[in-house]
C-alpha cells in the first residue's frame, strides 16, 4: 500500500512502500538479448525534486540496443557504465500518469499526464527529476506521447541548432521513415523548408504522409550521385561515406550526421563524425555531427508542437513490456517504419 503525508505547504503527496515491487526490464551486465530480464524488483521512491510515474508507453530507439551490448566500447567511457549499465532498468522515452511527487516538487500531482525522460522507464514505474516531465497534451495518445522525447529532441537539435535550417531551404532526409527522421520531415516542414525523405519501398507511403514534399527510394535511386544538391542533408541511416554525402550538398550546404552506425567494437562507426569535424573546416560545405541532449525547453517545444497538430508522432508496432526482447530484435533487424513503442 502507498502511504500519505502531508507537506509543509499543505499538499498532500503520496509515497511508495519500499517493499512495493513491480515488473521491469532489468540487465546487469552487458551482452545480448540474453542479457535482460523480465522480473521483479523493488518499486522506486521520489525524492523531495522527483516524480514518481505509472508508466503507460515508452519509446524504443537504437540507443537501447547500444546500451544493452555496450558498444561501441565508447559510450561506456561517456558515463553509461565501464563493467556494466550503471542504470539496471532500460528505456528512457516515457509517458504515463504521476502516482506520487517529492516534497519540493509543484508543477505535478497524482493523476497528471506526462511524458519526458526517465531512466529506467521499461517497467510499471519510474522515478524522474521534475523538470524532465512535461504535461501530456489532452489530444495525444500515451503510446504516442511516449516515442516523442528522445528521438524528438535528436530531430529538433539537429535541424535547429547544428543544421541551423531556414524557410525555403531544400532539406534531405536519409532515413525517414526511422525514429530521428520521421520527426525530422516534419520540423523541417515546420520550419517552412521543402524536404524531401529517402526510405525503403515499403515505408514511402509513411513518408508522404508525415508531410515530405517528395520521397525517393532508395533501393532504385542514388540521392548521393551527385545530379541533384540540397541545403541541408540530414543523415540519420549512419552508413554512406562523406565523399558520398557531399555529392548531395550545395557548395555551401550543411550535412548533419545523426549518430553513425558501424563495425567498429571501439567507435562503432563514430569515426565518420570525427572525419567530418576534421574535413570540415578545409572545405566550403560544413560537416557537422549531433551530440543531442534532453532539454526541458526542447520538451516544452516538442509539447506544443504535439499540442498544435504540427508533429504527429509516427507509432510504428507496440510491444508489452515483457516483449523488449523481440521489439528489439524487430528494431535491430529493421522491419516496418515509425516509432517503436513499449506498453505497459
Amino acid at each position: 500500500m502507498d502511504a500519505a503525508h502531508a507537506t509543509p505547504s499543505g499538499r498532500t503527496t503520496a509515497t511508495a512502500d519500499r517493499q512495493t515491487t513491480m515488473k521491469a526490464i532489468v540487465q546487469d551486465r552487458y551482452g545480448g538479448l540474453e542479457t535482460l530480464q523480465y522480473t521483479d524488483i523493488d518499486r522506486p521512491v521520489p525524492t523531495d525534486d522527483e516524480v514518481l510515474v505509472r508508466v503507460h508507453a515508452a519509446g524504443l530507439d537504437r540507443g537501447v540496443w547500444h546500451v544493452m551490448a555496450g558498444l561501441p566500447y565508447l559510450i561506456r567511457l561517456v558515463g553509461f557504465g565501464l563493467r556494466r549499465p550503471k542504470v539496471r532498468v532500460r528505456g528512457m522515452d516515457v509517458a504515463g500518469t504521476v502516482e506520487a511527487v517529492g516534497a519540493n516538487v509543484t508543477g505535478f500531482q497524482p493523476g497528471d499526464e506526462v511524458f519526458g525522460w526517465a531512466d529506467g522507464s521499461y517497467a510499471e514505474y519510474a522515478c524522474a527529476p521534475a523538470d524532465h516531465l512535461a504535461h501530456k497534451p489532452a489530444g495525444v495518445s500515451f503510446e504516442q506521447a511516449g516515442v516523442v522525447p528522445i528521438s524528438g529532441f535528436a530531430a529538433l537539435q539537429a535541424l535547429r541548432d547544428v543544421g541551423q535550417v531556414q524557410p525555403g531551404q531544400r532539406v534531405l532526409v536519409i532515413g525517414a521513415a526511422g525514429g530521428v527522421g520521421s520527426y525530422a520531415v516534419q520540423l523541417a516542414k515546420a520550419f517552412g523548408a521543402r524536404v524531401t525523405g529517402v526510405a525503403g519501398t515499403t515505408q514511402l507511403e509513411l513518408v508522404r504522409s508525415i508531410g515530405a514534399d517528395e520521397v525517393v527510394d532508395y533501393t532504385r535511386e542514388d540521392v548521393t550521385d551527385g545530379t541533384r544538391r540540397w541545403d541541408l542533408v540530414v543523415d540519420t541511416a549512419g552508413h554512406r561515406s562523406l565523399s558520398r554525402l557531399r555529392r548531395a550538398l550545395t557548395p555551401k550546404g550543411t550535412l548533419v550526421i545523426v549518430g553513425s552506425e558501424g563495425r567498429g567494437r571501439w567507435l562503432g562507426g563514430f569515426d565518420r563524425n570525427l572525419r567530418a569535424l576534421a574535413l570540415s573546416g578545409f572545405v566550403s560545405q560544413r560537416l557537422r555531427m549531433l551530440s543531442s541532449k534532453p532539454r526541458q525547453d526542447d520538451l516544452q517545444v516538442l509539447r506544443e508542437l504535439l499540442e498544435a497538430g504540427r508533429l504527429t508522432p509516427p507509432v510504428g508496432r507496440a510491444y508489452p513490456l515483457p516483449e523488449v526482447h523481440e521489439a528489439i530484435r524487430q528494431m535491430v533487424q529493421g522491419h516496418g517504419g515509425g516509432k517503436i513503442v513499449i506498453t505497459v
